[in-house]
C-alpha cells in the first residue's frame, strides 16, 4: 500500500488535529483511501523542530504540556524554517502557519521552499494563493509535484474543486459569498441583542475570533479569499488594491434593528463579477440582504458562496468555514487529491 511521508509546518490547532487524525485513524484511512500517512517532521515557531525519518512519535507531541517545547523529544533539532522544509525527509509538506495579509508571508516562502525541494504542498493558507498562485503552480509543475489549497477559502467545504469539477463548463461569471465565519457569527449575535464588542468577546471565547479580530471584522480576511476565488474561478489576478474593502465595524445595533424591522439582514459579502466587457470588479463590504436572498439565512460561523453562472443561474453551497477539525479535513482532502494525481 502506498505511504506518504508528511512534514507539518506549524503545529497549531489545524496541523495538531491533522496529526491526531493520522495517529488515531490510520486503519480506517488505509481501508477507505488506499494509502497511509506518516509524519516524519514537525516545525513550529514556538515549539521548535523535530525530525524522525521512520516516523515522529505523535503521541509524545500531542501530550506535551502547555508551555512545553519539542526540546527533549527524540529527533529534536534547532533549524530555521527554510532549513527544515528543504531537508526534512518528506513527500508532502502540510503548511498551516500565519499569513501577513499584506504580502502572504511567511507562508509564500514556506510553499516555495517545499516545491523547490521536490515536495508537494497542501495548505490552508490564503496568502500563497492570493499573492503567488501562478508562480507556485508553475513551480510545482516544473518540479513534478503538486500544490493543493482547497482549505484556503471555506475550510473543509469544497469550493475550488466544486468549480473545477462538477461546475466546470457552466460559465461562471462571478460569485458572492459569506467568507468569514467570525464576522457572520458576530452579526448574528448582534441580531440577538448583543453589542458588537460583546459579540466579539463571545466569538473569542468560542475560538472563532483571534485575540486581535481586525482581519475578521475589518474585511482583510475576506479580501484575500476574494483574490483567491477570482483567480481560481475567473482566471484573474487581483491585487489587494483592486478589491474595495469595508468591514463590519460601522454596523450598529440600530442598523441591525432597522434591518430586521424591514425583513432584511446585514451580511459581510465578498464578491467579484466579470462584466460584458470582460472586466472583473471585486469588493468586500456589509450588504443589506432580503430574507429570501440565498445568503441571508446563513447562520453562526457558517460560510457560503453563490456562483453566478451562465447556464445554471445562481448555485449556492454552504458549509463550515472555520474550526480546527473542519480545516484539518481540508488538508486531508488535499492529500487525497495529491494521491489521485499520483495514480494518474
Amino acid at each position: 500500500m502506498k505511504n506518504y511521508d508528511i512534514a507539518l509546518v506549524g503545529f497549531g490547532n489545524v496541523n495538531r488535529t491533522l496529526a491526531q487524525i493520522i495517529g488515531e485513524d490510520q486503519e480506517r484511512m488505509a481501508a477507505e483511501l488506499g494509502f497511509t500517512l506518516r509524519v516524519t517532521g514537525v516545525i513550529d515557531l514556538r515549539l521548535g523542530a523535530v525530525i524522525a525519518p521512520t516516523g515522529v512519535d505523535l503521541s509524545a507531541l500531542l501530550e506535551l504540556e502547555p508551555g512545553s517545547t519539542f526540546a527533549g523529544l527524540e529527533g529534536f533539532r534547532e533549524l530555521s524554517n527554510e532549513e527544515f522544509i528543504r531537508t526534512v525527509p518528506a513527500d508532502i509538506v502540510a503548511e498551516a502557519t500565519y499569513t501577513n495579509p499584506a504580502d502572504g508571508e511567511p507562508a509564500v516562502s514556506h510553499v516555495r521552499w517545499a516545491l523547490e525541494s521536490g515536495k508537494s504542498v497542501c495548505t490552508t493558507n490564503k496568502g500563497p494563493v492570493a499573492f503567488a498562485a501562478e508562480e507556485l503552480t508553475r513551480l510545482a509543475g516544473e518540479r513534478g509535484v503538486h500544490f493543493e489549497f482547497e482549505g484556503a477559502v471555506m475550510s473543509g467545504t469544497p469550493v475550488i474543486r466544486l468549480a473545477a469539477g462538477p461546475l466546470k463548463g457552466v460559465g461562471i461569471t462571478g460569485f458572492s459569498g459569506i467568507l468569514n465565519g467570525t464576522s457572520n457569527y458576530i452579526l448574528g449575535r448582534m441580531e440577538a441583542g448583543l453589542s458588537q464588542m460583546a459579540a466579539i468577546e463571545e466569538a473569542q471565547d468560542y475560538g472563532y475570533a483571534e485575540a486581535d479580530p481586525t482581519a475578521d471584522i475589518g474585511g482583510s480576511d475576506v479580501r484575500l479569499k476574494v483574490m483567491v476565488l477570482a483567480h481560481e474561478l475567473l482566471g484573474v489576478r487581483l491585487a489587494s488594491s483592486d478589491v474595495a474593502t469595508e468591514g463590519i465595524t460601522g454596523i450598529t445595533a440600530e442598523m441591525i434593528e432597522q434591518a430586521r424591522a424591514e425583513s432584511k439582514r446585514w451580511k459581510l459579502i465578498g464578491t467579484a463579477r466579470r462584466d460584458t466587457d470582460g472586466v472583473v470588479t471585486a469588493s468586500v463590504g456589509p450588504r443589506l440582504l432580503d430574507d429570501d436572498h440565498p445568503l441571508s439565512g446563513i447562520r453562526a460561523a457558517t460560510n457560503a458562496v453563490t456562483f453566478h453562472t451562465r447556464y445554471l443561474g445562481d448555485v449556492t453551497i454552504a458549509g463550515p468555514g472555520a474550526g480546527r477539525v473542519e480545516t484539518a479535513y481540508a488538508l486531508l482532502s488535499d492529500l487525497i487529491a495529491i494521491d489521485a494525481a499520483e495514480r494518474r
